[in-house]
C-alpha cells in the first residue's frame, strides 16, 4: 500500500478586481515620450499587460503548471515595469483591490478587502496567488510514483519561497497594514507548513526507493520538526486562530507531526535491532504506536493511520515476542535513548526575477525613471551652462554696441562728408524696417497681457478645484471624525500646492520683466521712429556740420577703420560660437543606462559634471579668450578715438550731428533688444500655457479619483451605519478564551509534541452557524442565555457565535461594526478600503512632464540667464547685434 498517509494542505487563491491598465499608463506614456514608433510600440505593450492581468487574474485557474507559467510571466512584468513608470499615489492614478484569501465574508456580505494605489501590494498580491497556485499543483501529484514526488516537493518549495519572500517584503511594499491574509505572521506560517511538506515529500521517496533505514529516520524526524514549529505557530500567533482556514489547517499539522515522529521511531528501531539493541527496538517501538494511538484517538477524521498502525504493532508484537523468550534485554527509558537526528533536504526556493524561462520584457526599451530623472537634471546642469555661455556673449555684444554707440562709431568714420546719412546708419535703418519696425514691436507688446491673462486663469482654475475638493473633504472629516479614514486632501495637495506657487511666482517675475521692457521701448521709440523714416526724411532729420575733408586721408583714421573690422571680426566668430554651444548635442542617456546597469545605482552629479566639463571645457576657454580680446581692442579705439576727435574742428553743429548719430545707433541696438525680448517672452507664456494645461490636468484627476473615492466611502458609510444595532449584542468573553494555553506534555503525546487541540473542536466541514435572528436590542444576559450552535464551539480561540457575525475581536470596545468595515482582530481600525483610493502621492519621482517652475531642464526655456531682463531664456531666432 502507499506511503501516503494523510491529506496534503493548499492554498486558497486571492481574488482580485479588474483594473484598466491602459487609460493611466498610456496617458503617462503620451505625455512622456513623443509621437512616434517608440510611442506606439509602449502603447502596445501596455495592451499586452492588461490581457495578461485578465489571463492571469480574471478567471480561476487550472491546478497545472501551465497556468503557474501565466502568474509568473505576470509577475515577472510587473517587477520590469516598477522603476519604469511612476506608481505612486499621486502620479499613476491606478489603484488595485484585492480580497483577503481566507475571509469567507460575514453572515451581512462584504469580505474583507483592500484597495490601495502602490504597484507593491499588487505584486505581494500575485505572488501569493504563485505560492497559492504551487501548493494547489503539488497536493494534486500522484505520489505513488517518481515523478510526482520531484513534482510535490519542487512545488511544495516554491510555494515556501513565495510566501517568505512576501514575509520579508510586505511591510515595505505596502507603507499600511496588510490585510490578514499577507501580513508577515500568516505567511510567514504558511512557508513553514509548505516546507515541511516538502520534507514530507522527500521522506516518502527514500522510503519508496528502499533508501537505509538511519537515513529515513532522519528525513522523518526533520519533517517532525518542521510540523511541530508550523503548529505552534499557527496556535500561538495572536490572529491567525481566529480563521477558519487555520482551525482546519491545525489538526493536520498535529496529526501530521505525531505521525513523522512515529515513521522516526519505527525506522530507528529497524536500526536497533540490526544493531542487536533490541530493548531500544522496543522502546521506538512502544514509542511510535503511542503516537499512532494519539493520532487515530483524536484525529481520525483527517488522517488515515490504520496502515502505519498496524505495521508498528506487528513489528512490536514480534519484537516483544523474540525479547521475551530469546534476548532478554532491558527495555530502556525513553528519556534515555539517543536522539535521532535530523537531515533538511528542503529548502525554500529563494524569489529571483525573472521566473519565466522565456521571460520578454514587454517595455525593454524604456528608460527607467532614475535614468529620465538623471537625463532631466543633466538637461538643467547643460541648459544653465549654456545660458551662462550665451549671457556672457551677448553681454559683450551689448556693452561693445554701447561704447560703439556712445564714440559714434563706425558714423563718424563714414560721415567725413558732413551732410548724407552715414552707411552703417542706412544698413541699421533697412535692418528695422525689414524686421516689421515699430509696428511688429507694437503688436508683440498688445498680445503680451492678453498671454498673461490666459495663464493666471488657468492657474486659479485649476487651484480652485482643489480648494472646492479640499473643502468639501475637510467638512465630511468634521462630520465623520474617525470613520472618515482616508488621507485628507490637504496633505495630498501640498506638493500640488507648491507647484502652483512656483507657477505664481515665475508668472510675477514675467510681469516685471515686461515692465522693464516697455519702459526702454518708451525711452528709444522716437528715435525708433526716426530710424524707419525714408533716407531722404531721414537724412533731413539729422543735423548737418562742416565737411571734416582734412581727415579723409589721415592715418588716425586708417587706424580706427582698422581696429573697427577686428572688432566686427570677434563679434563674428562670437555669433558662429553661440551657434555651436547651442547646437552641442550628447546622448546622456545610453550613459546613464550604462551606469546604471555597472552599479545598480547612479550619480547623476559625477557623472554629469565630468561630461559637461569635456564638452563645454573647451568653449568657456573661447568665450574668455573673445572676451579678453575685445577689451583690449575696445581700449585701443578709446584711445585712437581721442586722436580723432581732437583733430575735429570743435564746432557746435558737429557736436548736435554727433549726438543724434550716436542715439540714431543706440536706438537700433535697443530695437533688436526689445524685439528679441519680446519675442522670448511671447514664446515663454505660450509654453507656459502648454505646462499649466498639464498641471490642471492633474488637478482635475487627482480630484476626479478623489471625488470617485469619496462617493465609495460615503456608500459605503451609509451601508455600515444602517446596519448598525443600536446596543451591543454579544456577550462577555470568557478570560480563557483571550489567553491560549501553554503547551504541556500530555501522557500519551511524544515529549516536546504540541498539545492537540481537543477532537470535538474540528469538523472536517465546518457547519454554518445557525442563522441568527434580525438585530434586536437585548441585555447582554438574555444574549448569553442563547444556545450555542454545536458546531461552532471552538478551539481556546474561538469568538463567540455574536462576535462571530459582527466580526468584533474579544476584548475590542463595544461599538459593534457592521461589515463593509470588518475590523482585522488584531489591529485597530483597519477597514476596506474604496476602490478609487489615494491615487496620488506626490514626491516619490520627478517625471519628466511635471513642470517644476523655472529650473527643470525638460522644457524649453525653464531656467533664466542671470544677466537677462526675462525670466526666459530662449534665445532670440536672429543675432542680437548689429551686422555690419
Amino acid at each position: 500500500s502507499s506511503p501516503r498517509m494523510a491529506s496534503f494542505i493548499s492554498v486558497p487563491l486571492k481574488k482580485s478586481s479588474e483594473v484598466d491598465l491602459v487609460k493611466p499608463l498610456s496617458k503617462f506614456i503620451s505625455s512622456t515620450y513623443s509621437a512616434g514608433e517608440e510611442q506606439a510600440e509602449y502603447i502596445r505593450g501596455v495592451e499586452e499587460l492588461n490581457k495578461l492581468r485578465k489571463t492571469a487574474l480574471g478567471r480561476p485557474l487550472d491546478k497545472h503548471e501551465s497556468s503557474l507559467e501565466i502568474l509568473l510571466r505576470y509577475y515577472d512584468q510587473l517587477c520590469a515595469i516598477e522603476p519604469k513608470f511612476p506608481f505612486s499615489e499621486n502620479q499613476l492614478c491606478l489603484t488595485f483591490t484585492w480580497k483577503d484569501a481566507f475571509d469567507k465574508g460575514s453572515l451581512f456580505g462584504g469580505s474583507v478587502k483592500l484597495a490601495l494605489a502602490s504597484l507593491g501590494y499588487e505584486k505581494s498580491c500575485v505572488l501569493f496567488n504563485i505560492g497559492a497556485l504551487a501548493s494547489q499543483i503539488a497536493s494534486e501529484q500522484n505520489l505513488d510514483n517518481d515523478e510526482g514526488l520531484k513534482a510535490a516537493a519542487k512545488f511544495y518549495q516554491l510555494a515556501s519561497g513565495a510566501f517568505s519572500h512576501i514575509k520579508d517584503t510586505v511591510l515595505s511594499a505596502l507603507n499600511r497594514e496588510p490585510t490578514m491574509d499577507i501580513s508577515p505572521d500568516t505567511v510567514g506560517t504558511l512557508s513553514h507548513i509548505m516546507l515541511a511538506q516538502a520534507q514530507e515529500v522527500f521522506f516518502l521517496k527514500a522510503t519508496s526507493d528502499k533508501m537505509k533505514d538511519a537515513i529515513i529516520a532522519k528525513l522523518a524526524n526533520q519533517a517532525a520538526e518542521f510540523y511541530g514549529d508550523a503548529f505552534k505557530q499557527c496556535q500561538y500567533k495572536e490572529n491567525l486562530p481566529k480563521y477558519f482556514y487555520f482551525q482546519e489547517v491545525l489538526p493536520i499539522l498535529a496529526a501530521k507531526h505525531c505521525i513523522m515522529q512515529a515513521n522516526a521511531e519505527y525506522h530507528q528501531s529497524i536500526l536497533a535491532k540490526q544493531q542487536k539493541k533490541f530493548g531500544e527496538e522496543i522502546a521506538r517501538l512502544q514509542h511510535a504506536a503511542d503516537l499512532v494511538k494519539t493520532v487515530a484517538s483524536r484525529y481520525d477524521e483527517y488522517v488515515n493511520v490504520k496502515d502505519l498502525s498496524d505495521k508498528i504493532s506487528r513489528a512490536l508484537t514480534a519484537a516483544k515476542k523474540d525479547n521475551d523468550f530469546i534476548y532478554h534485554d532491558r527495555v530502556p527509558d525513553l528519556k534515555d535513548l539517543d536522539s535521532i537526528g535530523k537531515a533538511a533536504l528542503v529548502k525554500a526556493t529563494a524569489i529571483n526575477v525573472p521566473m519565466c524561462q522565456k521571460f520578454t520584457d514587454l517595455f525593454e526599451k524604456m528608460v527607467p525613471m532614475a535614468v529620465q530623472q538623471a537625463v532631466s537634471t543633466y538637461s538643467q546642469r547643460k541648459s544653465e551652462i549654456v545660458n551662462r555661455l550665451i549671457g556672457q556673449m551677448r553681454e559683450a555684444t551689448n556693452l561693445c554696441n554701447g561704447v560703439l554707440a556712445s564714440l559714434n562709431l563706425p558714423a563718424a568714420l563714414e560721415d567725413l562728408s558732413g551732410d548724407s546719412v552715414p552707411q552703417s546708419i542706412l544698413e541699421k535703418s533697412r535692418a528695422i524696417i525689414q524686421q516689421g519696425g515699430l509696428q511688429s514691436i507694437d503688436r508683440l507688446i498688445k498680445d503680451l497681457p492678453e498671454l498673461l491673462q490666459r495663464n493666471r486663469e488657468i492657474l486659479d482654475e485649476s487651484l480652485k478645484i482643489l480648494d472646492e475638493e479640499e473643502a468639501t473633504d475637510t467638512e465630511l472629516r468634521t462630520k465623520f471624525s474617525q470613520r472618515w479614514q482616508r488621507t485628507p486632501s490637504n496633505d495630498l495637495y501640498k506638493p500640488l500646492r507648491t507647484e502652483g506657487s512656483n507657477f505664481r511666482n515665475v508668472l510675477d517675475k514675467a510681469v516685471q520683466a515686461d515692465k522693464v521692457v516697455r519702459e526702454r521701448y518708451h525711452t528709444h521709440c522716437d528715435m525708433i521712429a526716426l530710424l524707419c523714416k525714408p533716407e531722404p526724411e531721414l537724412n533731413a532729420a539729422i543735423p548737418s556740420a562742416n565737411p571734416a575733408k582734412t581727415l579723409q586721408g589721415s592715418e588716425v583714421v586708417g587706424v580706427l577703420r582698422s581696429q573697427l573690422s577686428k572688432l566686427d571680426e570677434v563679434k563674428r566668430e562670437r555669433e558662429q560660437l553661440e551657434n555651436d554651444v547651442k547646437s552641442v548635442q550628447f546622448d546622456m542617456t545610453s550613459k546613464f543606462l550604462t551606469a546604471l546597469a555597472q552599479d545598480g545605482a547612479l550619480n547623476e552629479e559625477a557623472i554629469s559634471v565630468t561630461e559637461l566639463d569635456n564638452i563645454y571645457g573647451g568653449y568657456t576657454q573661447k568665450v574668455q579668450q573673445s572676451l579678453k580680446t575685445q577689451e583690449e581692442i575696445l581700449g585701443n579705439i578709446q584711445t585712437s578715438h581721442q586722436e580723432f576727435s581732437a583733430m575735429k574742428q570743435s564746432n557746435t553743429d558737429a557736436k548736435e550731428r554727433e549726438e543724434v548719430l550716436k542715439k540714431l545707433a543706440s536706438a537700433h541696438d535697443s530695437y533688436v533688444e526689445i524685439s528679441n525680448n519680446l519675442k522670448e517672452g511671447t514664446k515663454f507664456y505660450n509654453d507656459l500655457t502648454e505646462i499649466l494645461l498639464k498641471f490642471q490636468n492633474k488637478c482635475s484627476d487627482i480630484v476626479f479619483a478623489r471625488k470617485t473615492e469619496r462617493d465609495e466611502l460615503l456608500k459605503e458609510l451609509q451601508q455600515s451605519i444602517a446596519r448598525e444595532p443600536s446596543a451591543p449584542s454579544f456577550p462577555t468573553v470568557p478570560a480563557y478564551q483571550c489567553n491560549p494555553s501553554t503547551p504541556t506534555v500530555t501522557a500519551s503525546g511524544p515529549p516536546g509534541a504540541p498539545t492537540p487541540a481537543p477532537r470535538t473542536v474540528f469538523q472536517s466541514k465546518p457547519q454554518p452557524p445557525a442563522r441568527p435572528p434580525p438585530p434586536v436590542i437585548c441585555s447582554a444576559a438574555t444574549s448569553t442565555s442563547t444556545p450555542l450552535p454545536t458546531t461552532v464551539v471552538a478551539s481556546t480561540d474561538a469568538p463567540s457565535v455574536s462576535t462571530t457575525l459582527s466580526m468584533v475581536p474579544p476584548g475590542a470596545p463595544s461599538q459593534a461594526q457592521g461589515p463593509p468595515y470588518p475590523t482585522y482582530p488584531g489591529y485597530q481600525g483597519y477597514m476596506q478600503m474604496p476602490m478609487a483610493y489615494n491615487p496620488y502621492a506626490f514626491g516619490q519621482y520627478n517625471i519628466p512632464y511635471m513642470y517644476q517652475g523655472p529650473g527643470q531642464g525638460s522644457f524649453p526655456g525653464a531656467q533664466p540667464p542671470q544677466q537677462h531682463p526675462y525670466p526666459y531664456p530662449q534665445q532670440p531666432q536672429q543675432p542680437y547685434y548689429p551686422q555690419q
